[in-house]
């Protein structure tokens, strides 16, 4: 018989329900797996994490909340889906760490706000075997083999793998800037963004390639 290799949004939900996972819980990773396109478990992860945080939190009713995602994989979504935290409204940012952590924190006009950072714990882990081959990318874990036990073994350890502290945050100062023009390229781009007149993109930093047709 062939092993099952995902979980449909059905079998997470009964699973969750077994749990005694709230109404509202279950609702936000409905939202996030339906964002993300898919269940991924580094997003199931990120769900629990979200919800410990804001708990951990406590922002006031309608308060914008400002997020620090340590890694680019899977868990940005759960903070802009929870949390309303996305880079196009500044209010998260993605810093490639490599921790599977995240840090919240409520608006502030002084260069530090105190926040709350929730991460994987690496001790709490051990707890959870296949969860713990899979986090840290051990060669024993196989997907095909052992996805559908890695889903179940994150929701039934829910915030068990996690473990928070309280930070005082760095708060990104707004810089005042008017429109400048490359010298090399001729568009027009923030002049805080140029050295030596230069753009980014001109200085070996773009990510394409122009093709003349």
């Amino acid at each position: 018989m062939q092993p099952r290799l995902n979980h449909t949004w059905e079998d997470i939900e009964a699973r969750l329900r077994e749990k005694g996972t709230s109404p509202e819980l279950i609702e936000n990773f409905r939202r996030c797996i339906e964002f993300h396109t898919y269940p991924a478990p580094g997003l199931l992860v990120g769900v629990y994490m979200v919800d410990y945080a804001l708990e951990l939190l406590k922002p006031p009713e309608g308060r914008k909340i400002y997020a620090v995602c340590e890694t680019t994989k899977c868990l940005p979504d759960a903070l802009q889906v929870m949390a309303h935290c996305t880079t196009g409204n500044h209010r998260l940012r993605v810093i490639p760490i490599g921790k599977f952590a995240i840090t919240l924190n409520g608006p502030a006009d002084a260069p530090y706000v105190n926040g709350v950072r929730v991460f994987v714990d690496g001790d709490k882990i051990q707890r959870y075997p296949t969860f713990a081959l899979w986090y840290t990318k051990d060669p024993l874990f196989d997907p095909r083999t052992r996805g559908t036990a890695l889903i179940d073994e994150i929701i039934d350890a829910g915030r068990d793998l996690l473990s928070h502290e309280q930070v005082r945050v760095k708060v990104p100062q707004k810089l005042p800037w008017k429109s400048a023009v490359c010298s090399i390229c001729g568009e027009i781009v923030p002049d805080n963004m140029l050295v030596n007149g230069v753009c980014s993109d001109c200085r070996s930093q773009s990510y394409y390639e122009k093709v003349t047709c």
